[in-house]
C-alpha cells in the first residue's frame, strides 16, 4: 500500500480538512484529493465524508485510519532504525515548542548549548501555553515539547523532564517581601494570573482549590498572556504573582523582583517532555533528550 496516500489520508483526517493537510505536507490541495480519491478507488468505498463544512471520516475511514497509524509508525521506525547506524553528525531542522516557564530560561540555555555541540542542527523553539504545545506536539506540527503541566490528551506521551519551584514574585519593599504568608494575607493583595492553558495558572488553579481558597475568591484584577507582561507588572508595583523561580533568577538576583512563600501551597512541580504517542522520533529529539539528561543532573 502506497504510504504517500495512506499520510495524505491520515493528515485529511487529523486536521479535518484538504487544505491544511495538503499545507501540512506542503503539496498542493488537489494533490491530496488525488491521493485520497486513489487510496478510495483501490479500496472500493468512500473513506471521507465531504459534506460538511469539515470533513470527517466514515465507519471504514475511521477502520483505515487505526490501521494506516499502525503502518506509519513501522516506516518510521523503520527509517530511524537505519538512521541511527548511521555515524554522521545530527543534521536538519529540530523543531521544539514550550510553554513560557520553561522555555524562558532553562531550555532556551540548553538549545544554545546543544547547538553550540551540533553545529550542522538548526534549532527553532517556539513559546505558547502548555495546551497549544501539546496539541501541536500531537499533530506532529512539532518533535518535541516542553511544559509545566500534563493535560489528559490521547496524542500524546509525557515524561517528568526537570524539577521547578514557583514562588510568590513581589516588587522590592512589599509586606510579602521575603517572607511566608499564609492564605489570609493573600486575601486582600492584587493577584496578577498567567492566562488560562499556562501550565503556572492550571498549577495554582488546582493548589488553591485543594486548600480550600479557589482562585474566583481572590483579587484577581489583571490576567496577562506573555510571562514578560506579569513580570513586568509585578515590577511597577501592581500586585503580586504566581510564577517559575527559574524564569526570574536574574530579577531576583538584581533585587527588581523578590520571591515569598505561602503556607498550605505546594509549590514544586515537575516539567514535562512530551512526545507524540505511537510515532518514532528524529535522531535531532533523540539526541537533544540524551543531550539534555547529561546536563540536567
Amino acid at each position: 500500500m502506497d504510504t504517500r496516500q495512506l499520510q495524505a489520508f491520515c493528515e485529511v483526517v487529523e486536521r479535518k480538512s484538504f487544505s491544511q493537510a495538503a499545507e501540512r505536507l506542503g503539496v498542493t490541495q488537489p494533490a491530496v484529493s488525488l491521493q485520497v480519491r486513489s487510496l478510495e478507488k483501490r479500496l472500493g468505498t468512500q473513506l471521507l465524508d465531504r459534506s460538511g463544512r469539515r470533513v470527517e471520516p466514515t465507519e471504514a475511514g475511521l477502520r483505515l485510519y487505526r490501521g494506516a497509524q499502525r503502518l506509519l509508525q513501522l516506516e518510521d521506525e523503520l527509517v530511524s532504525d537505519i538512521s541511527e547506524e548511521a555515524t554522521g553528525e545530527l543534521a536538519g531542522t529540530f523543531e521544539i515548542g514550550a510553554s513560557t516557564g520553561p522555555g524562558g530560561v532553562v531550555l532556551a540555555q540548553l538549545l544554545c548549548q546543544f547547538a553550540d555541540a551540533h553545529p550542522q542542527i538548526h534549532v527553532a523553539l517556539s513559546v505558547f501555553d502548555t495546551q497549544t504545545v501539546v496539541d501541536r506536539v500531537a499533530d506532529r506540527s512539532l518533535q518535541l515539547g516542553v511544559v509545566g503541566a500534563a493535560p489528559r490528551h490521547r496524542g500524546v506521551e509525557y515524561e517528568p523532564f526537570f524539577h521547578d519551584t514557583v514562588v510568590l514574585a513581589c516588587p522590592p519593599g512589599h509586606a510579602f517581601a521575603g517572607r511566608t504568608i499564609t492564605l489570609d494575607d493573600l486575601q486582600g493583595e492584587t493577584l496578577i494570573v498567567m492566562q488560562d492553558g499556562a501550565g503556572v495558572r492550571q498549577m495554582i488553579d488546582d493548589e488553591l482549590a485543594r486548600a480550600g481558597r479557589p482562585l474566583r475568591d481572590l483579587d484577581v484584577r489583571l490576567e496577562l498572556g506573555l510571562q514578560e507582561s506579569v513580570t513586568s507588572a509585578v515590577r511597577g508595583g501592581y500586585g503580586v504573582t504566581f510564577i517559575s523561580r527559574s524564569s526570574v533568577e536574574n530579577d531576583l538576583a538584581a533585587g527588581t523582583l523578590v520571591e515569598a512563600r505561602v503556607s498550605g501551597l505546594t509549590l514544586e512541580r515537575e516539567i514535562y517532555l512530551v512526545r507524540a504517542a505511537g510515532r518514532a522520533e528524529t535522531r535531532a529529539a533523540r539526541g537533544f533528550v540524551v543531550f539534555a539528561r547529561e546536563h540536567l543532573t
